[in-house]
């Protein structure tokens, strides 16, 4: 029994460390030397946090360095500002999502994935292709950073290997893809000593046909700089000055700080993709995550639902692992039982596409819905189910019984 993972992103670390539990013999491929990639997802949600608890490592995560994100608020002419989440008034411990870089939650994955005997992680080390016999994939072919080329044989094979995966383009499944009227610009400003005391907090800005959001991380501020899908050339060929000044404006609490972005080499274009897949499997191939549905950065819960995905798949597959290759229909199980989450979520996010992005993007509106405002205002449930869904989902899961460990 083993299985070959392409992708060390959180949905194939937490797979490698959840099967590796199980006894199974599991590689993980990641194509880079390390996971030091600035603006990577860094949002852990409450369905996350709980999972470390239930596998035994709560204490050591709530170690690692993270922030806890606050409610969004928004502004409301003649109102001041609205709370649109309560994050902060569902059930504790799970009544908070952390921000933490994604590189030290993947580097505490495999260090813990690493305490089993049956897990490998293969660094520099980048899946190219498939391995099939009769019809069902065996396997992958690899290509190393130094260029050595070789096969790795598995009784299953897992694309996580995120939203340009190679492996489901090799397995000639094409995603449907959902209109999207925005990118996003990342980039960080600093967060003075003076600011340490107020709470943290998801504030936006909005302009003429452009909006930004601020995320409080602990010593500094995480901009998300919105605008139509298209952009990225214009706002470069614009140059840095022309971009703090718009920055300054939509969020003139920044004003004062953004002449710390040197130039545009700072500001890191995401190209936001929403789609699915019809199908996330063939025979011997199981695609999880990004490769099976990339998400949209609205909500922030693509890794939460990629891990949920992890978790499902391997809840579901160790014991067929056990006896061998899993069948056609043990990899449909997984798709079946994490469909309907992905829906869901992502029509929520197409719905916040149209109602807060389009408006603001296409011109029609400078400001937040005003009748969503309102209803959250005066019905704190609408705030409390919008919170409860964002932060565990719409089936959230749990470690299997053989993943469990005591908390250390």
């Amino acid at each position: 029994m083993s299985v070959v993972v392409s992708g060390g992103g959180p949905a194939g670390m937490m797979l490698g460390l959840i099967l590796a539990r199980a006894g199974v013999e599991v590689t993980v491929l990641e194509k880079h030397g390390d996971f030091l990639r600035d603006f990577r997802g860094d949002t852990v949600h409450a369905s996350t946090v709980r999972l470390m608890d239930e596998l035994g490592l709560g204490r050591k995560f709530a170690a690692l360095p993270q922030s806890r994100l606050g409610n969004m608020v928004v502004p409301v002419p003649g109102v001041g500002t609205v709370a649109l989440s309560a994050f902060d008034k569902l059930p504790a411990p799970y009544n908070y999502i952390a921000m933490m870089p994604q590189w030290d939650l993947l580097n505490f994955l495999v260090e813990e994935a690493e305490q089993e005997p049956t897990f490998t992680v293969r660094m520099n080390t980048e899946a190219t292709g498939l391995l099939r016999e009769g019809g069902r994939v065996v396997g992958v072919r690899y290509r190393t950073r130094d260029g050595e080329e070789g096969e790795i044989r598995a009784d299953l094979t897992v694309a996580a290997d995120g939203r340009h995966s190679t492996l489901r383009r090799e397995a000639g499944l094409t995603p449907e893809e959902y209109p999207v009227p925005f990118d996003v610009w990342w980039f960080r400003l600093p967060r003075h000593a003076h600011e340490q005391a107020a709470p943290p907090n998801l504030a936006p800005g909005f302009g003429d046909r452009e909006m930004a959001l601020s995320l409080t991380r602990a010593d500094f501020f995480q901009i998300a700089y919105f605008k139509a899908k298209g952009s990225d050339a214009r706002l470069r060929a614009e140059g840095i000055e022309r971009f703090r000044a718009r920055i300054a404006r939509i969020m003139p609490q920044y004003a004062d700080r953004v002449d710390q972005l040197a130039g545009m080499d700072d500001v890191h274009l995401l190209d936001v993709k929403l789609n699915r897949l019809d199908r996330w499997y063939v025979d011997g191939l199981l695609l999880i995550g990004d490769a099976a549905h990339a998400m949209s950065p609205a909500g922030g819960v693509g890794i939460n639902l990629a891990i949920q995905d992890a978790v499902a798949a391997a809840t579901l597959l160790a014991e067929p692992l056990r006896h061998g290759r899993p069948t056609v229909a043990a990899l449909a199980r997984v798709q079946q039982r994490r469909w309907w989450p992905t829906v869901v979520m992502q029509r929520m996010q197409r719905i916040l596409h149209g109602a807060m992005f389009v408006p603001v993007l296409s011109g029609r509106r400078a400001g937040p819905p005003a009748g969503f405002a309102a209803v959250t205002r005066r019905v704190p449930a609408v705030r409390l189910a919008i919170s409860r869904l964002v932060a565990f989902g719409p089936r959230p899961e749990h470690a299997p019984a053989f993943a469990r460990r005591p908390a250390g």
